[in-house]
């Protein structure tokens, strides 16, 4: 399977993909849910609100697994398998890296726009005004594929080969 290049790995995760978390409801069964991350040193960063039902899952039971698939501008998947540690006001200042998706997502010249910065402060000002909360998530297995690349596994090609 190819690997992604760490240059290509780094490029696409400054990205503003949308991911899909995989929690675990208390029964056991998964649920998943699109969301923003930030990736920074080694660690994604997940942002939502006390009463939303992922963030009270991971709470609960911290393992997860994020999925960011994407086909441009680097067609690629990354899957990461973790524990999500949560963090609260007072007891943690998650402003500036709440700050930091909303210009992941709301910034870098989206729609054509180069300076968006009045749109990230609006919508970052939003966010100050809901009963948000952070996520760490420390990666505990990774996988990186360049779909560009990619051909899919041996048996998988032969099988194609004999249609």
């Amino acid at each position: 399977m190819p690997r992604m290049a760490p240059s290509v790995l780094e490029e696409f995760l400054q990205q503003p993909h949308v991911a899909v978390l995989a929690s675990l409801r208390r029964d056991g069964r998964p649920y998943t849910v699109p969301i923003w991350w930030f990736h920074d040193d080694g660690v994604f960063w997940l942002t939502g609100t006390t009463n939303r039902l992922w963030c009270k899952q991971l709470q609960f039971d911290p393992r997860c697994s994020l999925c960011i698939e994407a086909l441009a501008p680097v067609a690629g998947h990354v899957g990461i398998d973790g524990v999500a540690e949560s963090y609260l006001l007072p007891e943690f200042d998650i402003w500036p890296v709440t700050r930091k998706l909303a210009e992941k997502y709301v910034g870098n010249g989206r729609s054509g726009v180069t300076d968006n910065s009045k749109a990230v402060d609006k919508f970052f000002a939003n966010m100050r005004t809901e009963p948000r909360m952070l996520f760490r998530l420390i990666p505990e297995t990774t996988r990186a594929i360049d779909m560009r690349v990619y051909r899919g596994k041996r048996a998988d090609r032969d099988f194609q080969e004999r249609r």
